[in-house]
């Protein structure tokens, strides 16, 4: 297939993917391993070099929420997790939980990886689709009450979560979305934190990449194609699916996202 076709066919699949509780990595990975022939190794690192076509869009939906933040800054360290620092104090903490569990799991991925062939790459990944489709599920029935800002807790948790996510497979949105709804935050602030805390640790995964491999699997030119396509495809989706949460009851975006999530890992898994 033509370079830039399969560049712009996996630029889609993450700025879709990104958002909704379907592994984004998993999904292009496969996509990459199916179009190109590439070995398990390079289609993971690809998938993880694609992020920061969605960190971009994300900044760019959530810019001016990110200047609010960034003016908060001076308080961090006098009022952490305050009404006016929460957020940031949340997003703060977060990240850094994801970068404890993130690297150790990206190390333990490209031992485990590396020796895989394809069919049992995409079983791996069939398996941890249907993980994180139980998962979603599940947060949908069960709430551990009503949160009106998050706290160290939360932080923790959906950091540590997050980083176990750069596992294919395992959907970092749904994984965050469902732990901050275990919580009890109602959902589209789950999908504001999540989508948020999204951007440092795309950042990082892509920088990651990028410093021990350079970009993978694809030529230079064709890896700019894919990350434009998915900035553009990641910024319309983010807003569409906001706006259908805005409009509609979460319960039932999550049955809808849940049930594409189980679908997803048991037709891979099959």
């Amino acid at each position: 297939m033509n370079p830039i076709l399969v560049a712009i066919v996996l630029g889609l699949l993450q700025g879709i993917l990104e958002w909704i509780p379907v592994s984004s990595e998993g999904g292009v990975a496969i996509a990459s391993t199916v179009l190109t022939g590439v070995d398990p190794d390079a289609a993971t690192r690809l998938a993880l070099f694609l992020h920061a076509g969605t960190a971009v869009a994300a900044i760019a939906y959530y810019r001016g929420e990110i200047r609010e933040l960034a003016g908060d800054a001076r308080s961090l360290s006098r009022r952490p997790f305050a009404d006016e620092t929460a957020d940031l104090s949340f997003l703060a903490l977060a990240t850094l939980a994801t970068a404890v569990t993130g690297l150790p799991a990206y190390l333990l991925l490209d031992a485990a990886v590396s020796g895989l062939e394809g069919g049992l790459f995409l079983a791996l990944i069939g398996g941890l689709l249907v993980l994180t489709g139980v998962l979603q599920r599940f947060a949908v029935a069960v709430s551990l009450g009503q949160r009106a800002r998050p706290d160290w807790v939360d932080a923790l948790l959906v950091g540590g979560l997050q980083g176990l996510a750069i596992l294919p497979g395992i959907s970092r949105s749904g994984t965050t979305v469902s732990a901050l709804l275990l919580r009890g935050h109602e959902g589209e602030s789950s999908l504001r934190l999540s989508f948020l805390l999204s951007i440092p640790a795309s950042l990082a995964a892509n920088g990651l990449v990028l410093a021990t491999d350079g970009v993978p699997a694809i030529e230079p030119a064709s890896a700019v194609v894919a990350l434009a396509v998915s900035a553009v495809v990641g910024y319309l989706t983010v807003g569409a699916l906001v706006r259908l949460v805005r409009r509609v009851p979460f319960w039932s975006v999550c049955f809808l996202f849940g049930g594409l999530g189980l679908v997803g890992g048991l037709a891979v898994a099959l």
